[in-house]
């Protein structure tokens, strides 16, 4: 049996430990501005409505805990520059609205590669390999087919990423 899921759990135990870090810290720095730690929890208690879903992006979408697939709006996972294995929280408000938060981003390395397109679908050529990139961030940086370009894909060599988040257009 592969490691694979060995991998995956300390990830996430790294990630969730690294969020309570900040969440402390955040929380400490509010109540000295705020002052009294009972007006921040009555403030964070009136925001804290609707359905909040954790997920996996995968690219184009959340693949959510409940295993159900939700769209990530391309011009916010374009201006975020989120990459394949990125962790979100899905927030559905009460009035049906989603919002969309990254608060797991894994870590990346930047390469350069050449911007193809094929069968309407934008792609990334580095080296022997071919990664899609969304249509927003293509149009975007004005990049054309043949550009130099500068994506962002998972640091980790044995995630077998299909997307890559597009930087800059070289």
């Amino acid at each position: 049996m592969s490691d694979m899921p060995e991998k995956q759990i300390k990830r996430l135990r790294s990630l969730i430990a690294e969020a309570e870090t900040s969440l402390a810290a955040a929380k400490e720095l509010l109540v000295s501005l705020v002052g009294d730690d009972s007006v921040l929890t009555e403030k964070v208690k009136d925001k804290a409505l609707g359905k909040v879903i954790e997920g996996v992006f995968d690219g184009q979408n959340m693949v959510g805990s409940d295993s159900k697939t939700y769209p990530v709006p391309a011009n916010y996972a374009s201006k975020s520059k989120l990459v394949q294995g990125d962790i979100l929280k899905l927030t559905i408000a009460d009035d049906g609205a989603f919002l969309y938060k990254q608060i797991g981003p894994i870590p990346r390395k930047q390469v350069v590669g050449v911007l193809n397109q094929k069968d309407g679908h934008y792609f990334v050529d580095v080296g022997d390999k071919q990664y899609r990139v969304l249509l927003a961030s293509v149009t975007y940086f004005k990049a054309k087919s043949g550009d130099q370009v500068s994506v962002n894909i998972p640091e980790d060599d044995s995630v077998d990423a299909e997307w890559a988040a597009l930087e800059a257009a070289l």
